[in-house]
Parts: structure tokens; C-alpha cells; sequence
């Protein structure tokens, strides 16, 4: 379960900008039902299809026998490829069902990275997947060429340790059909930073031995919930960042705990690459995404909020901590260091929450908007939750900015570019 605490801005957000009248919100929720209707987006069938599901199972069922050898992971993607996978995994590893297959990403072109990622690596017990909309991406298609090269891969007896997530009928497809590679295929009409609710995250999770089907529920239930008109939190919330982009351009996701680190990168693409674009007006607009974790970050970016420009919002996620009652600081007193002892006992999960509070209290008296989201227990289905929430979240923001939040032509050009250069 998720709760959900708004944004508490004493001189404004009490205010009409904190309570959007009726009519706006049914503005920006029937332009999203316009979105879905006309299939702008395929992201939002991925809660219920059964497509990955399908496609997992079957791909497991038929090779049990390789698959129980596997000890090792590689993905080789990036950006949406990686990132969605990566935070689900960094939020779930603690379950007693994640299987001891170590997980390991091939995502850009850093010589130094690339060889302390395969260093160790034994083919017999390693299975790579390349996750690609396209597969032309270069860093992806690149170290592609070498891991092919590198473990013979092209050879019938090791083809099997190298299987392929694409659009459907992409290059990256043609090329994986043509080679009797095991591919398969996702609609291309979801975008990369949208697609880990598909077959990009669902096989690979399903591999590592989460319930993929309690991710995909959670994120099913709060989307129709959503749909029904029983979370207007996101809406209220959408519109407050949206028509106030000018005042607070800046929007951090403050995570009060290490588990959530990828799933602030995650957030940080999502966020950025989606809203950063020319308007139907021709007017550049976006909102900038800032990942920190609490309480490590306390100690370097809390001077710039409280005292800093203040132009930014903040939203905080917490564990609830009545959940996480071990381990606990013993109760010891260290000779000059008694001022300290009065957390002896208290478990770091308390300790924690408390540095939250006290951080969302001290924020908070500087008229800073600020929200929280506080998950009861870090399970598959509260991460699916977790996942559809900021994905809905930043299509609602994008249609009240009048964008394309789907593309990335400024990450295109980019590509075209680099591609003259050589």
C-alpha cells in the first residue's frame, strides 16, 4: 500500500493553486482519456496484458534445464533498456525469492566498465540479453559486436546463451530472426522509459524470481483506480508543477532509504526526457528532475533547499519503518561521545524516518512545497504501484504542457550527429 501526503505550502498551496477546481481536473483527465483512446501510448495496456507474461513463461518452461545452470545476468541496453530493471531489482533484492543469479549490465561504451563487468564471467553459466527498441543504438549495437565476438556467439552451440528484446520487426528483430536467435517482440508503440511494465522487465525479473504477475497487479490496480476517479491526488498534483513551471522549475525525488537509488535514475530519465520539449506553441518548456537519497544527501544538498533559490519542489518516498524493526543501535555509551546516545535502542529504520521528518519538517517551514509517499512494505506489488504512479503522474503533466511526452527528438539529434562525425 501506498499513502500519499500533498504538497503544504502555507502562503499559496492552501490556496486555489493547492485545490484545482473540478473543471480543471476533468480537463486534464479526459485529455488522458484521449491519449488512451487514440493509442498515443501503448504503456498503458502493459498492467493488463498478458503478452510478457506469456512470453516469460513460455521462454522458461522450454528452457528449464539451461536456465537452472544460469549464475549470471548480462543486460545489454541502456537507458530504458537497463534503467526500469535496475530500479525494480534495487528495490526488491532483499525478498527471499530473488534467486542468487547476479545481475550485471553492459550500458555504455567506457572501456574501464566494460571490462570489470565481464571480468569473471564464464560463459557456460551466463546468459546475455540485449534490450533494444531498435537495436541501432550505438552503444547497445556496439557492445553487442564485441560480447558476440568476444564469446563466439555466432557459433549454433552457444546461440542460446544470447537472447534478444526488441520492437516488433525492428532491425535488431530482423537481425535476431535471421540467426535463429531467440527473440522477442513489444509493441512499438511504447517507449523505452515507459516499457518496464513489458517484456523488457518481465522476463528478466521473472528469471531473477520475482512474481512478476504481483508487479504487473499492483500497477493494474492503481491505474484503474486511477481511471476511476479514486486518486485525483495525481491530477492536483500534475497541475500544481505544471502551471507553476516557472516558479519551480526544479523537482527533487528525496528517497529516504539506499534501496531506492536506481529507482531515482529511473525517475530522473523518465521525468526529463519526457518533459523537456518544444510546446505545440513552439516554446522550449520542461521540469528538472534531481535524485537524492536521504539520509546521505542531508549532508550535501539540504543547505541549497532551505537557504538556496527557491525554485524547487520536493517530493519524499519512506519505508514505514514500524515494518523494519531490525537491526537496532546498541545500547552502548562511547567514552566523549554521549551527547549521541540518545538513539541507543532505536532501530535504524526509526532512525531514519525520524531524519525525514525532520528534513520534510525543516523544508516545510520555508514555505517549500513538499509531498511524501510512504510505502508500507517494499513488496512486488507496491513496487508496480510505485512504477504506474510516476508514469501517470508525468503523462498528466504532459498534456496540460501541450507536449509530445513520448518522443525525444533533441536524444535523435544527438544520434544524427555523432553519426556524421565518424
Amino acid at each position: 500500500m501506498l499513502n500519499f501526503t500533498h504538497f503544504f505550502d502555507k502562503n499559496t498551496l492552501d490556496n486555489n493553486l493547492a485545490k484545482p477546481n473540478k473543471n480543471a481536473l476533468d480537463k486534464v483527465f479526459h485529455l488522458l482519456q484521449e491519449e488512451i483512446y487514440q493509442k498515443k501510448t501503448g504503456y498503458y495496456d502493459l498492467a493488463s496484458d498478458k503478452r510478457a507474461i506469456q512470453d516469460s513463461n513460455d521462454f522458461i518452461q522450454k528452457n528449464s534445464t539451461f536456465l537452472e545452470s544460469i549464475r549470471n545476468i548480462v543486460i545489454i541496453g541502456i537507458g530504458g533498456s537497463s534503467l526500469g530493471l535496475k530500479a525494480i531489482d534495487g528495490m526488491l533484492k532483499h525478498l527471499e525469492s530473488r534467486k542468487p543469479i547476479k545481475l550485471r549490465f553492459l550500458e555504455h561504451t567506457d572501456p574501464i566498465e566494460i571490462q570489470k563487468n565481464l571480468s569473471k564471467i564464464s560463459l557456460k553459466n551466463t546468459l546475455f540479453i540485449t534490450i533494444s527498441k531498435s537495436g541501432t543504438t550505438i552503444e547497445t549495437s556496439s557492445l553487442l559486436k564485441f560480447v558476440i565476438n568476444k564469446y563466439n556467439l555466432m557459433d549454433s552451440a552457444y546461440k542460446k546463451h544470447l537472447i534478444f528484446i526488441t520492437d516488433d520487426f525492428s532491425p535488431l528483430w530482423n537481425f535476431a530472426q535471421k540467426n535463429t536467435f531467440q527473440c522477442f517482440g513489444i509493441n512499438k508503440n511504447i517507449g523505452g522509459r515507459f516499457s518496464i511494465l513489458s517484456t523488457v522487465g518481465i522476463l528478466p525479473l521473472k528469471l531473477l524470481g520475482y512474481d512478476v504477475e504481483k508487479i504487473l497487479e499492483g500497477a493494474y490496480n492503481f491505474q484503474n483506480n486511477f481511471l476511476q476517479r479514486k486518486e485525483e491526488h495525481v491530477l492536483k498534483k500534475a497541475i500544481f508543477l505544471a502551471k507553476n513551471k516557472e516558479r519551480y522549475p526544479i523537482n527533487i525525488l528525496f528517497s529516504y532509504s539506499s534501496v531506492f537509488k536506481n529507482f531515482n535514475a529511473w525517475f530522473v530519465q523518465l521525468w526529463g526526457e519526457s518533459l523537456g520539449k518544444i510546446d505545440i506553441y513552439g516554446k522550449k518548456v520542461g521540469l528538472t528532475p534531481i535524485s537524492l537519497i536521504g539520509s546521505i544527501d542531508q549532508h550535501s544538498f539540504l543547505q541549497l533547499i532551505t537557504q538556496g533559490v527557491m525554485d524547487k519542489t520536493i517530493t519524499f518516498i519512506s519505508l514505514n519503518q514500524a515494518k523494519y524493526t531490525k537491526p537496532k543501535i546498541p545500547n552502548l555509551s562511547l567514552e566523549y561521545l554521549e551527547d549521541t546516545n540518545f538513539v541507543n535502542g532505536t532501530s535504524f529504520a526509526k532512525l531514519l524516518n525520524m531524519q525525514q521528518i525532520a528534513t520534510m519538517q525543516a523544508i516545510q517551514n520555508e514555505k517549500i512545497p513538499t509531498d511524501c509517499i510512504e510505502i508500507d512494505v517494499l513488496c512486488e506489488n507496491s513496487v508496480g504501484k510505485l512504477i504506474i504512479y510516476f508514469e501517470l503522474l508525468t503523462s498528466a503533466v504532459g498534456v496540460i504542457l501541450n507536449i509530445n511526452t513520448y518522443d525525444q527528438p533533441g536524444v535523435e539529434y544527438g544520434k544524427v550527429l555523432l553519426k556524421k562525425m565518424f
